[in-house]
C-alpha cells in the first residue's frame, strides 16, 4: 500500500483471509491466531488509507482448476476455493469501482465470477 501510493495508484486489492477482522476460534494454535491478528492488522491499517481499496477474504485455497463459479458476499460460510477462481475475481474486482472500500469473502459456488462481482455493487 505503501508502494501504491508513493506511484500514484489508487486501486488496491488486498487478500487477506477467512477469518481476518474477529478474534481466532479457541483451539486455533499459535500461529494461525498470529497470521490472523497479522491479517487483521494490515486489514485495519489499509482502511485507513486514501486509496480505492478492496480486501478479498478466500476460503482455504486449493491447487483444483478453476470453475469460475464462486461465491462472493461480505459474509459467507467457510468453505475452500481454487486459487484459479481467486485469480480471476482479482481481476474482476480491479476492473469494477463499484467494489472500492468494501470488504468480501470468497469460496466456490454456484455463480459466474463476472455475475457476482457486478451484482457486489
Amino acid at each position: 500500500a505503501d508502494a501504491a501510493e508513493r506511484a500514484g495508484v489508487r486501486r488496491f486489492i488486498q487478500i487477506s483471509s477467512m477469518g481476518a477482522g474477529k478474534p481466532p476460534a479457541t483451539g486455533r494454535d499459535e500461529v494461525w491466531t498470529a497470521y490472523i491478528a497479522a491479517k487483521t492488522a494490515a486489514e485495519d491499517d489499509l482502511r485507513r488509507r486514501d486509496l480505492a481499496w478492496t480486501i478479498l477474504r478466500p476460503g482455504r485455497l486449493t491447487d483444483e482448476p478453476g470453475t469460475g463459479l464462486v461465491r462472493l458476499a461480505p459474509e459467507v460460510p467457510p468453505g475452500a476455493v481454487p486459487r484459479d477462481d481467486v485469480a480471476a475475481v482479482i481481476v474482476a474486482l480491479l476492473d469494477n469501482p463499484g467494489t472500492a472500500h468494501r470488504t468480501y469473502e470468497l469460496v466456490s459456488g454456484d455463480t459466474p465470477i463476472v455475475d457476482l462481482v457486478a451484482a457486489s455493487e
